[in-house]
C-alpha cells in the first residue's frame, strides 16, 4: 500500500453517483494487492489490475518497497493528479520494459484509474504516475497510451483524491511521506 500524506485543503463539489460507479466497477473486476496512500487529507485506496498490466504492478510495488515515493510530492493538478520523482533528484530503478496499454485485459483512463506517464514515445515510462480526476478517453491510444495499472477503490478515496486535486491547485504540491504495500 501506498502512504502518502499532505496538508490538503477541503474537497471539491461531490460527484457521488459517479464515485459509486466507479467504486462498484473496481470492486467487481479487480481482487488484487491493494495500496494504501495516507495523506494529509485521509487515506487513497488503490486496487492494482495486475489481469491488465502485471509488469507495471509489479514494478510500481517494488519501487514503493525501496521507499522512493517517501518524501516526494504531488505536483500537477489538472485533469490528472501526478506524483513520482520528478524533480526530487532521484532516479528511477530504470524504465519499465514496455507500454501494457493493451497486452492484456485493457482498461480506458476513466475517472479514478491509475496509469503510467510518459513522454510521446510509449516504451519509456517509469515511477511517474496519475490519478484521472474525469474520464480523459484520449489518453488510451495517445502516444501508444497511458497503461492503466490501478483503481481508486472506494468512495471515500474519491473524496480524497479532490481534496488533494484542490490542495495542489492552491499550494502547488501535496507532500508525501511515506508510502507502504500492503
Amino acid at each position: 500500500s501506498f502512504v502518502l500524506c499532505d496538508s490538503a485543503m477541503g474537497c471539491g463539489a461531490s460527484q457521488a453517483a459517479e464515485r459509486k460507479a466507479q467504486t462498484r466497477k473496481a470492486n467487481q473486476t479487480a481482487d488484487g494487492v491493494m495500496l494504501e496512500m495516507k495523506t494529509g487529507c485521509g487515506v487513497i485506496n488503490l486496487t492494482l489490475r495486475e489481469d491488465a498490466a502485471p509488469i507495471t504492478c509489479k514494478y510500481i510495488a517494488d519501487a514503493v518497497k525501496q521507499g522512493l515515493y517517501d518524501g516526494k510530492t504531488f505536483y500537477r493538478s489538472d485533469f490528472v493528479i501526478q506524483c513520482g520523482l520528478h524533480g526530487s533528484g532521484v532516479e528511477p530503478p530504470g524504465s519499465l520494459p514496455r507500454n501494457e496499454t493493451r497486452d492484456s485485459v485493457f482498461i480506458s483512463n476513466t475517472r479514478g484509474t491509475c496509469a503510467i506517464a510518459h513522454w510521446d514515445v510509449p516504451d519509456n515510462g517509469n515511477t511517474e504516475f496519475f490519478i484521472n480526476l474525469k474520464t480523459n478517453l484520449h489518453l488510451d491510444d495517445a502516444y501508444g497510451g497511458y497503461c492503466v495499472f490501478a483503481e481508486v477503490a472506494d468512495e471515500e478515496s474519491f473524496v480524497i483524491v479532490d481534496q488533494i486535486a484542490q490542495s495542489v491547485l492552491q499550494q502547488g504540491s501535496v507532500s508525501i511521506e511515506a508510502v507502504i504495500v500492503k
